[in-house]
């Protein structure tokens, strides 16, 4: 598992991780044939672009004030088998990878803020885990109101 030594080397990683988001979606929505699902993709990515602007700002003014909540988590994705990404893909899978993507980051946040005795490293990578489930609730309500109301 990677290593950090200050807040910035924290913030440029997250903000990796979230151009690697802006890049997945945009690759996902060129691939879709139906032009609704291209713009699904197409928002996921620039609400990616928005969640990495705001961690350009904290690390240019310096201020870490993203704060450590609690998050309701309908674990949705824990029941949902995970799809692959297709020309076709429907809405409903379409958020099944969105839901679990956004775990997969909230987990790599949690394990790293494990790995560390670092108090400050500690508390950024809880807040950057408690962004990827906030990300992943916005998902798992869509679900809820669009595939299980369906049912």
């Amino acid at each position: 598992m990677q290593s950090f030594e200050s807040i910035n080397e924290v913030l440029d990683f997250a903000m990796q991780s979230e151009q690697e988001a802006v890049d997945f979606y945009t690759a996902l929505a060129a691939k879709m044939q139906n032009e609704e699902m291209k713009e699904v993709f197409l928002q996921f990515a620039r609400e990616e672009v928005g969640h990495k602007a705001r961690l350009q700002k904290i690390k240019d003014e310096g201020l870490f004030d993203m704060e450590i909540e609690k998050v309701r988590d309908l674990k949705i994705s824990d029941y949902v088998v995970r799809t692959k990404a297709t020309a076709d893909m429907e809405y409903r899978d379409a958020l099944v990878l969105a839901m679990k993507r956004e775990k997969a980051a909230f987990r790599l946040y949690t394990k790293l803020s494990e790995s560390t005795d670092h108090p400050e490293l500690k508390k950024a990578f809880q807040a950057l885990a408690v962004e990827e489930s906030k990300h992943k609730l916005r998902f798992e309500l869509e679900y809820d109101d669009y595939v299980m109301r369906e049912n």
